[in-house]
């Protein structure tokens, strides 16, 4: 679970499917709460096979993935065991540095000068910016200087950076100085046979649904979603807000709940299958994305939003910045201002009862996401973009 693990999998499953060959260097499964299954616990590593890519999967400790402190002993333990993979990953012509974000260039460079191949980096998320906005790093700290030297030096080793959102452009170019022609945007994508509209079951109760999958993180608003939840049970008793996935949060998202007084929430807290995540998606009738307010504009694009597209439900976009803009732009939903519950209750109810707009941005939202945005589509532009520092390894554009 998490966007930088769909990402990736995008990735490996659009080069696989685009006739390369992928071999994925992972941690062992432990996000969000450190809950390694019994078969990865305390070994070295573990082979697999995965819908035709290989997959080495090394050492973490069972560890939450919360607090600056637990977090970066995660990242520094896979740091070191991913380097156990070096004599399992064969002939290597380009690698292709993905998550932690920044971090992952460490062991990357490693693989790259032993397998003598060329060095590309991912960008999920701006690291450590997006690390001041939730108050893990505080900004001009001795930390936060460390953190930006780090970060500078990765960006100018990999060879070519492929950030998720346009977004990112500004702070990798005009912060830390990387030549425009290194960077190259490639979006998230989404699996369009595994998401995709189906018809659920016929419901009795004339609920209409909003739905949350992902992740319980600080990054997320929840209390402006259950507040305008309160606001709508004041009005209309038929509709039904469903918040499924987990995460550190899991437990103020239930307190909060029960000190509401909430009837119309239903909370799956667990980690379920990609496919079972299409399923809920596909109970609902509207799919929210409540970006939490840090007091400027988001320049990332969660891939949440393509899985929600790919449905063909209307998104509620809580947000400011690239997400926001992203859904005006194809026409998939409705955009409110982060933290302003008023404005969701008012989205909700409006969609609610305005089904064919509803139908509408649905309809919208899946034809973008087809037209540009499948994962074989994202698999070839990854080969664009590997061919081209194939071409001219010296960096020389």
């Amino acid at each position: 679970m998490g966007g930088g693990a769909t990402r990736a999998y995008n990735v490996a499953k659009g080069l696989i499917l685009n006739g390369c060959k992928v071999v994925v260097v992972s941690a062992f499964p432990h996000y969000p709460m450190g809950d390694i299954p019994k078969e990865y616990r305390w070994k070295p590593l573990k082979v697999e096979w995965f819908e035709g890519f290989k997959v080495v999967r090394t050492f973490v400790p069972p560890l939450a993935s919360k607090g600056l402190m637990r977090r970066t002993i995660l990242f520094l333990s896979f740091i070191v065991s991913s380097l156990f993979a070096i004599p399992l990953i064969g002939k290597v012509h380009v690698v292709w540095a993905a998550n932690p974000n920044v971090l992952s260039m460490i062991p990357a460079m490693v693989f790259g000068f032993l397998k003598k191949c060329p060095v590309t980096m991912n960008v999920d998320d701006l690291w450590p910016e997006d690390m001041y906005s939730l108050n893990l790093i505080q900004e001009k700290s001795i930390t936060s200087k460390i953190a930006e030297l780090l970060a500078r030096i990765a960006y100018h080793k990999a060879k070519l950076i492929t950030p998720i959102s346009p977004g990112y452009i500004r702070i990798i170019s005009g912060k830390y100085g990387v030549e425009l022609n290194k960077i190259h945007v490639v979006r998230a994508g989404v699996d369009i046979r595994k998401f995709k509209p189906s018809h659920s079951k016929s419901r009795r109760d004339g609920k209409f649904r909003v739905l949350y999958s992902g992740a319980f993180s600080v990054a997320y608003d929840f209390d402006q979603v259950l507040m305008a939840t309160k606001l709508i049970e004041e009005n209309d008793g038929n509709v039904e807000f469903i918040i499924q996935g987990g995460g550190e949060l899991a437990n103020h998202i239930k307190l909060m709940v029960k000190e509401l007084g909430l009837k119309s929430v239903r909370i799956i807290d667990e980690i379920v299958s990609r496919e079972r995540v299409a399923e809920l998606l596909n109970t609902a009738d509207a799919l929210i994305l409540p970006l939490k307010n840090f007091g400027r504009p988001y320049l990332g694009i969660s891939s949440k939003l393509y899985e929600y597209q790919a449905v063909g439900k209307p998104i509620i976009c809580c947000a400011d910045g690239q997400p926001a803009e992203y859904v005006k732009e194809t026409c998939s939903g409705i955009v409110v201002k982060p933290g302003d519950y008023k404005a969701l209750a008012k989205a909700v109810l409006y969609l609610k009862n305005n089904s064919d707009l509803a139908r509408e941005l649905g309809s919208s939202g899946r034809h973008y996401v087809e037209d540009n945005l499948s994962i074989e589509k994202i698999g070839k532009e990854m080969m664009v973009v590997f061919n081209k520092v194939l071409r001219h390894p010296q960096g020389k554009y």
